[in-house]
């Protein structure tokens, strides 16, 4: 393991031990929202189109789902705090919220070092080269 990879493993830890305040109730309501495959489905389609986001209709149509079940689904995520949307006339306009999924994934990897980064040496590096600005996003 090169000097600069375990310099990055260390400083990811960090980052990783300053979650935003995510609780208990706060991890599980988000997961219980993405435990559902349209939802999940939905989140992940958003997360590819950032930071533009995508228009209800255009999700819809996306996933083959009717207007109204995806509402329904998209108003869970909102809940959850995993997307917000943007009135525009009759147009809402959906975007994923990374920082809640970042918060939710940092909450969950909280001591995943535990004092020691090279348990954890091989999910960063995948986390790493998978969301790097020359790759496309990995959700």
């Amino acid at each position: 393991m090169s000097k600069a990879f375990w310099i990055d493993d260390i400083d990811l830890c960090l980052y990783v031990g300053n979650y935003r305040h995510m609780t208990n109730d706060q991890s599980i309501l988000i997961l219980a929202a993405l435990a559902q495959s349209t939802r999940l489905e939905s989140f992940r389609l958003l997360v590819k189109h950032e930071p533009e986001g995508l228009a209800a209709g255009d999700i819809a149509r996306a996933l083959a789902v009717p207007h109204n079940t995806l509402s329904s689904h998209l108003a869970v995520l909102s809940h959850a705090g995993l997307v917000t949307s943007v009135r525009q006339s009759r147009t809402i306009t959906y975007r994923a919220n990374l920082d809640q999924f970042r918060d939710l994934a940092s909450y969950l990897l909280k001591d995943c070092c535990g004092g020691r980064p090279e348990i954890c040496a091989p999910l960063i590096e995948e986390l790493t080269v998978c969301c790097s600005p020359k790759e496309k996003a990995c959700v």
